[in-house]
């Protein structure tokens, strides 16, 4: 396998005030698969701490920076990318999480690409911004648009690891699950509801193409495996064989008929 550009991508935060903010951007850089961190003048920051509420964080909190100034810490980057959760009056590249993260995958392609978050009380100012190549604006609501630093660091490297890493592992399937069903197999499925349908009266004054056409709509939308449609296929029939079952005794079917 060739090198993840993941790999040159750096979380830089720019004078943290809370270990606990530090622990929880840590978490989530760990959960999108990034490694490397940045702390520009940190109130505090201690590894072992860290350990305890990221656990198996080391990889990370072992090889973290610490600088003093901010341009220290982006120096090397090609690109810098900063984060907000409103858009400020001077005018910047602003751009949204899920459009930049293609172009964060490329550029760390081929160098240092730094995703910048300020302090939690105030975030970036705009000698920080200065230093940015584009801005990120995460869209909140707006009566209350302030987010965890943690969450900023999820939301922003989660776009980016979606476009990193490209194909994915097949989502969990049932035990059961089984192939779809073929055309033919849906139609049979159809044909035993219609019937199913037709034995209970259930038309009366509607429209029973109309009806079957509601169906078929609803059941290719969820398109059904070759389980699914056989299960849907047996209740059609079962609603034949009960009311047969009923016919042979003589007792009343469900419509209210004297058999």
């Amino acid at each position: 396998m060739g090198t993840s550009p993941l790999q040159n991508v750096v979380v830089v935060l720019n004078e943290p005030q809370n270990l606990v903010n530090i622990a929880g951007a840590v978490r989530a850089m760990m959960n999108m698969g990034l490694k490397r961190l940045r702390l520009v003048r940190p109130a505090e920051f201690d590894a072992w701490r860290i350990g305890g509420i990221a656990h198996r964080s080391e990889e990370v909190t072992d090889q973290a920076e610490i600088f003093e100034t901010l341009p220290e810490a982006v120096k090397d980057a090609t690109f810098v990318l900063g984060t907000t959760a409103r858009a400020r009056t001077a005018h910047r590249n602003y751009v949204r999480p899920r459009d930049v993260g293609g172009k964060v995958v490329d550029h760390a392609q081929g160098g240092t690409v730094a995703l910048l978050y300020g302090r939690e009380d105030r975030g970036l100012d705009n000698d920080a911004l200065d230093l940015c190549h584009a801005v990120a604006v995460i869209p909140t609501d707006p009566d209350y648009s302030s987010l965890n630093l943690a969450q900023a660091v999820l939301l922003l490297t989660y776009e980016i690891f979606l476009s990193a890493e490209g194909e994915w592992d097949p989502l969990p399937r049932g035990r059961r699950s089984t192939r779809p069903a073929t055309v033919e197999e849906l139609e049979n499925t159809y044909a035993a509801l219609a019937d199913g349908l037709h034995r209970i009266e259930f038309y009366k004054a509607r429209e029973p193409a109309a009806i079957l056409r509601t169906l078929r709509t609803v059941i290719s939308r969820a398109e059904p495996d070759l389980q699914e449609a056989g299960l849907l296929r047996a209740i059609g029939f079962e609603i034949g064989k009960y009311l047969d079952r009923l016919e042979e005794t003589g007792q009343n079917d469900p419509t209210g008929r004297e058999r």
